[in-house]
């Protein structure tokens, strides 16, 4: 019998329908019947409507037993455990299994949707019974979700009208969630994979019952009471007390900020640059070799040659000396200290080279030092800097990072543990060459001894409790010769997650998700830097100060006219680009339309809801994924802009030397509106969204210090109550009574 599970109530009655097949548990709020025998599921809230919640699967022999407080039974002699009781709103189920298998537990039919589907889908979504493009979305494009790494919360919920009702997974890993078709709803089933790891690890589910018809963030708060209530929620204050200069991340705007060791302002003579470049050195010699033919076709240059004649050929050089920079230190064994003492060796050599034809200040070569100077000029108080090119940017000009440093910015390299490559596999991927041991060592290894390849198909995905030495070293000799202030983690708190059958080194989900979650931790709280990743999934929150890929998360990866994947038609209009030139990549800086189905799932302000923010915005500061910049997509660029400032988060930008003129303009006339009200509310909870109008394009958000912003997504002037808000707007309300307004263009 199930004796150590967790229960919540003291107050529920047990009986036995007159039937003797259902158990009923009540209270005075509410009653819930389950068929032991098959899990199906009836409720009824204050004694009216029975409604189906969930239909069961198939029979097995039941044997139950009573207590005053709650129900166990058992399935098939003892081969699952279950306990249930009711306490107050919530319906709490417990499940043991003796023996690895996959099990149904929910089978939510057409019924159970209600008005609409609460989806923790990214940031959060609300999927009205009858739409199409989100049911064909569902059923075709995502037919299954992983509740732990494609869900920002573990939980989805349905609206009734008078009530909602909310499936909470709040500690468990290796559920699925199926979704399919059927009439103009759509159905949900959840089902749990115990395996030879977890056979013994319990699984809880919470049915959460809120009566308050037009709190479409009940389900969110009462995870976030669940978290609040176990230990599980650190809010930002807490966070700041061990981590100071977390407070620049209050108010910042995010900028990836990219470039070369040199850029064309650099070269003052063209015809000495080419002269030096077809030279006998033995540096020019090496260059040439790691250019390519149509870049040294197109020597000599002069200084009237045409302008992408000599970024090209600048672009080739980069590379080349990153390339001559990269296998000074990788190999079986990187080391470290070569690592970070090399590029300023080769950067010294590079300026005895070019002698006479480029500047003298090697410190300012790449236009790092120059945005850096134009975004401080600009106003910008406070910015969050990546280098999005990893931390050879800084290793090549460390006085730009200080230059950050001392304009009060955070800067942080984009640092990668989760893939670990061999020395001889795509080298451009710098931060992936971690070395043979943590390719043999530290790969995961699937049943059977597979190696789980790592990402694009590359390497092998690693265990980062193995990774963690290695982390800390070349941590530590980065930061001995660049005075990052930040850093980033790429894929930590995605929550992809796997299991490793490695002998000595087994590890489960939840501990290769704590596993990532510990390095954060060791990055934030050991070395006092605050620390980000992709994604911010649930899991992670806890060793995460911002996440990017929250507001907009990776969109249409596997589509062939928009993503990345090997039939891809880099034709279509679509197309999000290439991963090059390196110092300025059109995945990052070309812009695009977005189709019409992710623009209904992904941006459409008629179904998103803030339910991310409503459990973590006084926790994690979350903004789009890197590759969705605020300027990406150019036919809802102000839907975007208008749901990052409703939800008060922040918005993410890509810089070059050349994109900055254009691109600036846009940074400082949205930073201008969210960075007053960011560093108030960075650490209030979000408490409230409500629709201000029938067509949900007018929205408001209330904050803990009582402060309400009010969107207004539609084309025309709306009043509401008395006020009338402009078109595409933002106003913010203080609780003091205080407005300001953002209006986009």
């Amino acid at each position: 019998m199930v004796r150590n599970a967790i229960f919540f109530g003291l107050h529920a009655l047990f009986a036995m329908s007159a039937s003797g097949t259902d158990i009923v548990l009540r209270n005075d709020r509410w009653q819930a019947s389950i068929d032991p025998s098959t899990l199906a599921l009836t409720a009824m809230v204050d004694g009216k409507t029975r409604m189906t919640v969930s239909t069961g699967g198939s029979a097995h022999a039941a044997a139950a037993t009573t207590m005053a407080t709650r129900a166990e039974w058992t399935w098939d002699e003892g081969a699952y455990e279950f306990s249930a009781n009711i306490d107050g709103d919530d319906l709490i189920l417990t499940i043991r299994a003796t023996s690895e298998g996959e099990l149904m537990i929910v089978r939510q039919p057409a019924e159970a949707m209600g008005q609409g589907l609460i989806l923790p889908f990214a940031e959060g979504h609300y999927v009205p019974r009858g739409q199409a493009t989100w049911q064909r979305f569902l059923t075709n494009h995502q037919p299954t979700m992983d509740t732990v790494e494609e869900l920002s919360l573990p939980l989805w919920g349905n609206i009734h009208g008078s009530h909602s009702l909310t499936w909470i997974l709040p500690d468990s890993f290796d559920n699925r969630l199926d979704f399919a078709a059927n009439g103009d709803a759509v159905t949900v089933a959840l089902s749990h994979r115990f395996t030879p790891l977890t056979v013994h690890d319990p699984v809880t589910l919470i049915l959460h019952l809120d009566r308050d018809e037009s709190d479409l963030l009940a389900g969110a708060r009462r995870y976030r009471r669940w978290l609040v209530d176990n230990g599980r929620f650190e809010p930002m204050a807490d966070k700041l007390e061990r981590v100071p200069d977390m407070q620049g991340l209050h108010g910042a705007t995010h900028i990836y900020l990219w470039g070369g060791l040199l850029s064309t302002a650099d070269v003052t003579n063209w015809q000495a640059f080419s002269r030096a470049l077809q030279g006998d050195s033995a540096l020019a010699s090496m260059l040439r070799k790691g250019m390519g033919e149509e870049a040294l076709s197109r020597l000599p240059l002069s200084d009237d040659s045409p302008a992408h004649a000599k970024r090209f050929l600048l672009d080739a050089l980069n590379e080349a000396l990153a390339s001559h920079a990269r296998r000074r230190w990788m190999g079986d064994m990187p080391d470290m200290e070569r690592l970070s003492s090399t590029y300023a060796t080769i950067r010294q050599h590079v300026a005895e080279l070019f002698t006479g034809a480029v500047h003298l200040d090697a410190a300012r070569w790449g236009g790092w030092a120059g945005m850096i100077d134009r975004l401080r000029d600009a106003g910008l108080r406070r910015l969050w800097l990546g280098h999005g090119q990893g931390w050879e940017p800084g290793l090549w000009h460390p006085e730009a990072v200080s230059a950050a440093v001392a304009a009060g910015y955070l800067i942080a390299p984009y640092d990668s543990y989760e893939t670990a490559l061999t020395p001889d596999v795509d080298p451009s991927w710098s931060t992936a060459h971690l070395g043979r041991r943590a390719f043999d060592r530290c790969g995961i290894l699937g049943r059977g001894g597979k190696p789980q390849t790592g990402f694009l198909g590359k390497g092998r995905y690693t265990d980062p409790r193995c990774m963690n030495p290695t982390m800390r070293s070349r941590v530590e000799a980065i930061r001995a010769r660049v005075p990052y202030n930040s850093w980033f983690l790429d894929a930590y708190a995605t929550g992809m997650s796997f299991e490793s059958y490695r002998e000595g080194a087994t590890m489960t989900r939840r501990e290769n998700v704590a596993g990532a979650v510990a390095n954060m931790r060791w990055m934030q709280d050991a070395q006092r830097l605050p620390t980000g990743s992709e994604g911010g999934n649930a899991f992670a929150a806890g060793g995460l100060a911002f996440a990017h890929g929250m507001l907009t998360p990776v969109i249409g990866w596997s589509d062939p006219d928009m993503g990345q994947s090997k039939n891809k038609n880099p034709h279509s209009r679509y197309f999000v680009g290439a991963w090059y030139p390196a110092n300025e990549a059109a995945i990052f800086f070309k812009a695009v339309p977005l189709k019409e189905i992710y623009r209904t799932v992904h941006v459409d302000p008629r179904y998103r809801l803030p339910l991310y923010q409503a459990v973590f915005h006084d926790s994690v500061i979350a903004t789009h994924h890197w590759l969705y910049d605020n300027l990406k997509f150019t036919d809802v660029r102000i839907e975007r802009e208008l749901t990052q400032l409703l939800y008060n988060v922040p918005g993410l930008y890509h810089l070059s030397e050349g994109t900055l003129t254009d691109r600036l303009p846009a940074i400082l006339r949205q930073d201008a509106f969210f960075a007053p009200l960011h560093r108030r509310l960075a650490t209030q909870a979000l408490t409230r969204f409500e629709w201000l109008s029938a067509d949900r394009q007018v929205q408001r958000t209330t904050f803990a210090d009582g402060t309400r912003l009010v969107a207004n997504f539609s084309g025309e002037a709306r009043t509401v109550g008395e006020t009338t808000f402009p078109p595409r707007s933002v106003t913010a309300i203080g609780a003091d009574g205080t407005t300001s307004r953002f209006s986009s263009r």
